[in-house]
């Protein structure tokens, strides 16, 4: 059973602010956001157009083989790819130019993973954009958790059930410095946050 997601602050407007990796303010989130507009105004379903958006239409790294490395969500969005970290980056920032709060979360697996968490009606949700290809299952839904990876508690792997505002510290770090080229995720993927 995943852990209830519980956010590390209590103001919902840190949940959606601006800053130098989640960059909704950019140009073309918002042009983007205006064509992915579905009918109506139904927030979920803005939510639910934004995660299909970076799950089906970013490609993962690791999938299609990219030697590119993204940490900026507009830069997400320009390549179009991305690790799991930058597209939770894409993700969070997509939803907070809708007004939509979202945050940040990880899973230690056999490294550590990241996804979001989407406020709607009144409750936190976990989403998972990673791309449902080589074993993933990641879906949208409110009701129950769908994620891309399952906890596997005895191979030693667990969850972290906190909401970030801002991704973790080590993660920006680690695509920050990372070298583009063949298999760049291998040399010091973050195991913890």
């Amino acid at each position: 059973m995943s852990p209830v997601p519980r956010p590390t602050s209590d103001r919902l407007s840190d949940y959606l602010a601006a800053d130098a990796v989640v960059d909704h303010r950019h140009p073309s989130i918002r042009a983007l956001l205006d064509s992915l507009r579905p009918a109506g105004n139904d927030s979920v379903e803005r939510a639910k157009t934004a995660f299909r958006f970076v799950r089906d239409e970013v490609e993962h790294v690791i999938d299609a083989g990219d030697p590119r490395v993204t940490w900026r969500a507009s830069d997400v969005l320009r390549e179009r790819v991305g690790i799991c970290y930058a597209k939770a980056h894409l993700l969070a920032a997509l939803l907070r130019a809708q007004g939509i709060p979202a945050g940040f979360c990880y899973q230690e697996l056999s490294a550590l993973h990241g996804l979001n968490a989407v406020y709607l009606h009144g409750k936190w949700a976990r989403l998972d954009a990673r791309g449902n290809r080589t074993g993933a299952s990641g879906e949208f839904s409110l009701e129950e958790e769908k994620l891309a990876w399952p906890v596997d508690a005895a191979r030693g792997e667990r969850d972290h059930p906190e909401i970030h505002p801002a991704p973790a510290p080590v993660v920006v770090d680690f695509l920050m410095t990372a070298a583009p080229g063949p298999r760049w995720y291998e040399k010091g993927l973050p195991h913890t946050v």
